[in-house]
C-alpha cells in the first residue's frame, strides 16, 4: 500500500499520522477520566503504528506513471477483507447477547459484558463495520468501472478506509467502557463524531473528483444511490450529533436538543440512517452487481431513476412514525405514517426492477449461489419495505411497538436484504479483483447461502411470533378491567422464541465464517496477473445500450 504512494503522498501521510498521534496523546494526557484517557491512548497507538509503517517503506521506489492506465482496486480489496472481519466479530457478539437473553449468566460479572454494552457493539460492528466497509469498497469499484476513470489519487482512499475503521474501533471500545451519548441509537462521543465528519468529507470528495474525470457522459444509477448515501448520511450525522462537550478533558457531552425535539431529531436520524445507509447504499450495490452477475440489462433504467427520487423524497418525512402515542404532535405522527405508506411504491419499484431483470436468467439463479444471494436479497427488500409501511400505520403500531416484532422486522432487512446483497456482491467481486475464474469452492458458497437463508428464516419467524404474543399479552385485560398478565409473565413466555432466535443467529454466523474461509482461500490461490486497464470497455450490459450512451 505505502509503496504505491508518491513521495509527496508519503510525506503528507506522515504529517497526518503525526497530527493524529499528537491528538491522541493530548487526549490521553488531558483526559480527566480514565475513559477519555483510554480512547486517547488508542488513537495515539494507531497513529504511531501508521508512522512506523510509513517509515518502513518511505524510500521505496516512486510509482511509475503507468499506474494511471489501470484501475486502483487495492483499497477495494482491503475493504472487502476488513468487512468480512467485522461481519464475524459483529455476528459473534450479536449471537452472544441473544444467548444472554436465554441464559443471563453469560454476562459474567464484568460490566463490559453486559447486554446494555454489548448490544451497541453488535449493531455498530455489523451495520458500520461490515456494512460500511462493504459500501466503501464496492462504491470505489463501481465508481471506476461505470465512469471509466481511475480514482484521483492513491492516498485519500486509504485515508477514508483506515480513518473510517478507526472511528468504528473507537465506537465499539467506547461502548464496552460505557462511553455513549445515551440515545436510542447508541452514539460514540464528540471526538469520534468530529473524526468521522473529516473522513466522510474526504470520501464525498473522492466520489465527486472521480466523476468529474469520468470518460462516460452518463452517471449510472448505482452512483446516484451511492452519492445519496454519502451526502445524506453526512447531514444526518452532523445534525443528530450536535453536542457541547463538558470540557476538552471529559468524554461526556450534552446534546443540543432535549425533550420531544430530541426524540424527533433522533428518529429523523434513525429512520433516515435506515433509508440512506441501509437502503440507498445497498440499492447502489444491487443496481450494479445483480445485472452484471446475471449478464442481463437492468429491466427498466427509467424505473430505477423514478424509484430513486421517490425513495429520496419520501423517506425524509417518515421518521416520526416511530413516535406514535407520544408527546409528538398528532399531525406530525400522521405525516410520518402517510409518507411511510406512500414509500411502499418506490421501494417495491426497486425490488420489482431487480427481480424482473432476472427474466431470462432464472437458470443462472438456479445454478449460481452468488446470484441467488442477490435474488433473495431483492425478495427480502420487498418484504421488509411492505412490513415497514404496514407497521407504520398507527393501529398496527399500537400492537407492534416496543415488542420483538420490531426486532424481527429489523433483522428481516438486516439479514435478508443488507447481508444477502453484500455477500452476493463480495462473492462476485473477489474473483474479479483477484483474477480468478470463480471462488475457491462453489460448494462452500452454496453452504453459506443455505445457512444464511435458514438462519434468517428461523430468526425472523421466531421474532414475529414472540412480538405478536408480547403485544397481545400486554393489552389483554381480565373481567375486572386489570391486566391479565404481568410483565414478567410475558418475559417468561418469550424464552422458547429467544432460544430459536439465538439458534438462527448462530446459523448465520457459521455461514459468515464459511464465507471468510472461502474468500481467504480464493485470495491465497490467486495468480499474479496484470491490473485491469481503465481503457477497457465499460459495463454497458448494465443498461443494454452502446458504450458511449449507457443510460439513454
Amino acid at each position: 500500500m505505502i509503496a504505491q504512494l508518491t513521495t509527496n503522498e508519503r510525506q503528507f501521510a506522515m504529517v497526518m499520522l503525526i497530527v493524529l498521534a499528537v491528538a491522541g496523546l493530548v487526549l490521553a494526557a488531558a483526559g480527566r477520566d480514565d475513559l477519555l484517557g483510554g480512547q486517547g491512548l488508542l488513537i495515539f497507538l494507531v497513529g504511531l503504528g501508521g508512522i512506523f509503517g510509513i517509515i518502513s517503506k518511505y524510500y521505496s521506489p516512486e510509482p511509475t506513471e503507468a499506474r494511471f492506465a489501470y484501475y486502483y482496486d487495492d483499497p477495494t480489496k482491503a475493504g472487502i477483507v476488513i468487512a468480512m472481519v467485522w461481519a464475524v466479530i459483529g455476528m459473534f457478539v450479536g449471537d452472544w447477547v441473544a444467548w444472554q437473553l436465554v441464559y443471563p449468566d453469560l454476562a459474567f460479572d464484568a460490566a463490559w459484558s453486559s447486554f446494555g454494552r454489548l448490544r451497541p457493539v453488535h449493531t455498530t460492528s455489523v451495520i458500520f463495520g461490515f456494512g460500511g466497509n462493504a459500501l466503501i469498497a464496492t462504491s470505489l469499484y463501481v465508481l471506476q468501472r461505470t465512469s471509466r476513470a481511475r480514482l484521483p489519487d492513491q492516498l485519500s482512499p486509504w485515508f477514508v478506509l483506515f480513518g473510517y475503521n478507526l472511528f468504528c474501533l473507537l465506537a465499539v471500545t467506547g461502548y464496552m467502557m460505557g462511553i455513549t451519548q445515551s440515545k436510542e441509537y447508541a452514539e460514540p462521543e464528540w471526538y469520534a463524531d468530529i473524526w468521522l465528519v473529516i473522513v466522510w468529507v474526504v470520501y464525498f470528495a473522492i466520489y465527486m473528483r472521480t466523476l468529474a474525470r469520468r470518460k462516460e457522459p452518463h452517471i449510472y444509477v448505482a452512483n446516484w444511490y451511492y452519492m445519496a448515501f454519502i451526502l445524506v448520511v453526512a447531514i444526518l450525522h452532523i445534525v443528530n450529533n450536535l453536542a457541547v462537550p463538558v470540557s476538552f478533558g471529559h468524554a461526556k457531552s450534552y446534546s443540543s436538543f432535549s425533550g420531544v425535539q430530541d426524540a424527533m431529531t433522533q428518529w429523523w436520524y434513525g429512520h433516515n440512517a435506515v433509508a440512506f445507509f441501509l437502503t440507498a447504499g445497498f440499492l447502489g450495490m444491487m443496481y450494479y452487481y445483480l445485472p452484471k452477475r446475471a449478464n442481463r440489462p437492468i429491466f427498466s433504467y427509467r424505473l430505477s431513476i423514478i424509484s430513486f427520487w421517490g425513495i429520496t423524497f419520501f423517506y425524509m418525512w417518515a421518521g416520526s412514525h416511530h413516535l406514535h402515542y407520544t408527546a409528538l404532535p398528532h399531525w406530525v405522527q400522521t405525516l410520518g405514517m402517510t409518507f411511510s405508506v406512500m414509500l411502499l411504491v418506490p421501494s417495491w419499484a426497486s425490488a420489482a426492477n431487480a427481480l424482473l431483470t432476472l427474466n431470462g436468467a432464472w437458470d443462472k439463479v438456479r445454478d449460481d449461489a452468488t446470484l441467488r444471494f442477490m435474488m433473495v436479497a431483492a425478495v427480502f427488500y420487498g418484504l421488509s419495505t411492505f412490513e415497514g409501511s404496514f407497521m407504520a400505520i398507527r393501529t398496527v403500531n399500537a400492537l407492534s411497538h416496543y415488542t420483538d416484532w420490531t426486532v424481527g422486522h429489523v433483522h428481516a432487512g438486516a439479514l435478508g436484504w443488507v447481508a444477502m446483497i453484500t455477500f452476493g456482491a463480495i462473492y462476485a467481486s473477489v474473483p474479479w479483483l483477484w483474477k480468478r475464474e470463480g471462488m475457491y469452492s462453489a460448494q462452500l458458497v452454496e453452504v453459506h447461502f443455505w445457512l444464511a437463508v435458514a438462519g434468517t428464516i428461523v430468526y425472523v419467524f421466531s421474532m414475529w411470533n414472540s412480538g405478536i404474543i408480547q403485544g397481545l399479552m400486554w393489552r389483554t385485560y381480565n373481567e375486572s378491567g386489570t391486566l391479565a398478565y404481568s410483565f414478567i409473565e410475558s418475559v417468561v413466555a418469550m424464552r422458547p422464541y429467544y432460544i430459536a432466535r439465538a439458534i438462527g443467529g448462530l446459523l448465520f454466523l457459521i455461514g459468515a465464517i464459511v464465507g471468510c474461509y472461502n474468500i481467504w482461500m480464493t485470495i491465497r490461490t490467486a495468480p499474479q496477473v496484470a491490473r485491469e486497464p481503465v481503457s477497457n470497455a465499460p459495463d454497458s450490459v448494465l443498461v443494454g445500450t452502446p458504450a458511449l450512451q449507457p443510460g439513454e
